[in-house]
């Protein structure tokens, strides 16, 4: 039985500090996560958040990068941008950067924005109009923050004026530091940030307050493995493998507290108890 119960803060805050709720399971905001983990911990009651996030993919030297963005395509859009596992920072080497920026804007200029019942669509609305505002504000604030606009923008898309719609955008000659590359816009808005080395690549991938997911693309499997041993986040994908579900899926830093999914997550609802026993005396 499933039973959802909408309802604001306050209802919402009742539920978590209620003494009859052992376990506490949170997906959503950092901020929210925070709260929860606050009131939880007063009461030293179980629980696991599932936070935010500001995934990069790391594209090396040797990937094929036609793949990579075909890959990207659904690492870095599903939903409409609008998930906590979304790869939007995109590290390219220097040597191959303006290859990798080129095949983003031809990949990200050509997805059609619109209904979401029609097979076509690719991109459809934001799920509310304070959503719809919030990242056209950040495709403004990367323009002000001097990223180089490689396709997209503020603008609605033409003909789309009566939803929430904002159109797919890509921006260059981003920098780490940038607020678009460490805040969690929540949309389809990709930064692509270029590293000198696969030390610098590792380094700026970690710089980050939060670390749910990632991905590393190679045409060497075993290199790949290496570099995402490195990064640290929750959960890394080689070459666009799918996330394994019966593996702990859950993140590190800001993206939360705990595992889902697979044995480790189903542990997160056990109470383990030890009883012990003398050997009987014959």
């Amino acid at each position: 039985m499933i039973s959802v119960l909408p309802a604001d803060r306050e209802t919402s805050e009742y539920l978590v500090s209620h003494p009859d709720v052992d376990k506490v399971a949170f997906t959503g905001s950092t901020r929210a996560g925070r709260r929860i983990a606050s009131i939880a911990g007063e009461q030293l009651k179980r629980v696991s958040l599932e936070l935010g996030g500001k995934s990069a993919a790391v594209v090396l030297d040797d990937a094929d990068v036609q793949l990579a963005v075909q890959g990207l395509k659904f690492a870095s859009l599903l939903n409409n941008g609008e998930a906590c596992i979304a790869q939007t920072r995109v590290l390219a080497p220097r040597s191959r950067y303006e290859e990798v920026v080129t095949a983003l804007k031809d990949l990200v200029a050509s997805l059609k924005v619109g209904d979401p019942s029609d097979p076509d669509t690719f991109i459809g609305p934001m799920v509310r109009p304070d959503q719809q505002q919030r990242v056209r504000e950040y495709i403004e604030l990367g323009i002000r923050e001097g990223a180089r606009l490689v396709t997209g923008g503020p603008q609605v898309p033409a003909g789309l004026e009566g939803g929430n719609y904002v159109t797919p955008t890509v921006f260059a000659d981003v920098d780490n530091s940038m607020r678009i590359a460490q805040e969690e816009i929540f949309g389809p808005v990709l930064v692509v940030i270029p590293y000198e080395d696969e030390d610098d690549a590792v380094r700026i991938a970690n710089d980050s307050e939060y670390g749910l997911s990632g991905g590393v693309w190679s045409a060497d499997q075993a290199h790949a493995l290496a570099v995402a041993r490195r990064l640290r986040t929750g959960t890394v994908t080689v070459n666009g493998a799918p996330i394994a579900f019966d593996g702990p899926f859950g993140g590190y830093k800001a993206s939360g507290i705990g595992r889902e999914y697979g044995a480790v997550g189903l542990g997160q609802y056990v109470e383990y108890k030890t009883v012990t026993l003398t050997p009987a005396v014959s």
